[in-house]
């Protein structure tokens, strides 16, 4: 038991992404306080474009650990966001929620424009948790003590306070990965290259351009989503990149150049040296 994940007072949501760090806290919070009152809710915001082994991932976390896990998707109801309680089998796979913001809006989230994940997941959340009268509440976050930079204070989106259980326990990615080499499960995401191919969101544009490229050429069937996108508004996610263009030149690529250290621009989430 860890006193650093004891539950404050007041309402709280655990959020719960669906990726290792995420799921740590979790049981973390479980591990020390055993069955959760109705006070706390565990929510995922799918926004239909997460990977597979995702959604399973977290199915079999609430499945192992005896705690339920609420799913919401956005949805428009009467011109207004809103959300819908979905489950495992019947969540979105094929972006629909994510599609539906980009017509209501007519633009494309971006790096500094990220309205995909202020309105698919923390006012989708949002609407949910407001069903039950509650004005505002301690959100559980999984950042780690290495990230303590991105800790926020104060009241966020004018709904709740940011809680960081991991922060104060001063754990850091170490202790993930020396908690997942011991459980008999594990999120499963592809390996591609001797690489796992990071991230829930299958081709967050703020993925570097060689996790792109992989996608594109290992998941052709994810990447035209992203196209498609691109070509509906005529617009771009990354303005530095034309995902049609970049399709077309991976696809005439040979697989070594995936094995060749710095081969695409950003390969290290910087500028592009090419």
């Amino acid at each position: 038991m860890d006193k650093n994940y004891k539950l404050p007072e007041g309402n709280i949501q655990i959020s719960f992404s669906g990726g290792r760090t995420s799921a740590f806290m979790l049981h973390k919070i479980l591990e020390s306080n055993g069955n959760l009152p109705d006070r706390v809710k565990v929510v995922f915001t799918n926004t239909g474009k997460e990977m597979t082994e995702t959604l399973d991932f977290i199915q079999e976390c609430s499945h192992r650990w005896n705690v339920p896990v609420i799913w919401v998707e956005y949805e428009e109801i009467e011109t207004k966001n809103s959300f819908k309680i979905v489950n495992h089998n019947s969540a979105s796979r094929n972006g629909e929620p994510f599609e539906k913001i980009i017509k209501r809006y007519g633009r494309l989230p971006n790096a500094l424009q990220r309205f995909c994940t202020g309105i698919l997941k923390v006012q989708t959340g949002a609407k949910y948790l407001q069903t039950f009268k509650w004005k505002y509440w301690k959100n559980a976050t999984g950042i780690r003590f290495d990230e303590k930079r991105r800790q926020k204070d104060g009241l966020i989106n004018n709904w709740y306070y940011g809680w960081y259980p991991m922060i104060a326990a001063e754990h850091t990615i170490d202790d993930v990965e020396s908690f997942w080499s011991k459980q008999s499960f594990k999120l499963k995401l592809p390996i591609v290259n001797g690489k796992t191919m990071m991230g829930n969101c299958d081709m967050c544009f703020l993925k570097s351009e060689a996790q792109i490229a992989m996608m594109m050429r290992q998941f052709p069937e994810k990447a035209q989503w992203w196209i498609d996108m691109e070509k509906k508004t005529g617009k771009q996610f990354n303005r530095d990149r034309n995902l049609t263009k970049m399709s077309s030149y991976v696809n005439r690529q040979q697989d070594w150049v995936f094995d060749q250290q710095g081969y695409f621009c950003q390969v290290d989430d910087g500028d592009c040296t090419g």
